[in-house]
């Protein structure tokens, strides 16, 4: 696979706290150079990114309830809607874990379903935190954001002391089927990270290493997501 076809995988983040203005341009520049199919950021920033972005074939993502995935769902929804309106064409949201892990499985299913009827058409990945959960939630939790009409499951949100597995991902793939998307995200910062991803059954990567991964070049920062 060369460059410009992976390129079309990555959702090229910057979630960390401190991120500042100065490096969200960067990040979108960069995406807009190597053709990343998107740019993914902390809501304060998604109008910037998508006033920056327009014309672009890159687009505008952000997350929802993140990183925890505690907040109610209320404030999902208005958290959702807000990105809506700033111009976020795609939303990440993170999984209520406590409630999957305390198996209030009604919960998590209308947590998921509210954000992504708030939001349609637009797509809704739903952020498992793969690395807190036993293989058996793992199950769980992909088959809940498939029927609550999630377009993505994904591994991980990169604050959980944990990233995405070649068999995290092969399970994820094997619950939700080939027509519902899979991502990996956390810890993928080589191109041999990327295609085993890819061949394990992801379809987008998350990574703040993207352009280290499509050039080759040597990483030189610590983000995992």
């Amino acid at each position: 696979m060369n460059s410009n076809e992976l390129a079309a995988f990555i959702d090229h983040t910057l979630l960390k706290p401190g991120a500042t203005k100065e490096e969200i341009l960067k990040i979108c520049t960069e995406a807009k150079t190597y053709g990343f199919t998107t740019v993914c950021v902390n809501s304060t920033y998604i109008k910037l990114v998508t006033d920056v972005l327009k014309g672009s074939k890159t687009k505008p993502i952000t997350v929802v309830g993140f990183p925890l995935g505690t907040a109610s769902s209320a404030s999902k929804v208005c958290e959702a809607k807000e990105a809506l309106l700033a111009g976020a064409q795609e939303i990440d949201m993170v999984l209520n874990i406590s409630a999957l892990k305390g198996k209030d499985y009604s919960l998590v299913l209308n947590d998921i379903r509210q954000v992504v009827e708030t939001v349609r058409p637009v797509s809704v990945k739903v952020i498992l935190e793969t690395a807190s959960l036993t293989k058996n939630e793992k199950i769980i939790g992909c088959a809940l954001a498939k029927a609550a009409g999630a377009h993505f499951v994904k591994t991980s949100t990169g604050f959980g002391g944990g990233g995405a597995t070649i068999e995290d991902i092969k399970l994820m793939r094997e619950v939700v089927g080939p027509d519902m998307g899979v991502k990996a995200s956390g810890g993928i910062k080589t191109y041999e990270d990327a295609i085993k991803m890819i061949e394990a059954g992801a379809n987008r990567l998350g990574t703040s290493s993207s352009v280290a991964i499509v050039t080759g070049s040597k990483i030189n920062n610590p983000q995992t997501y």
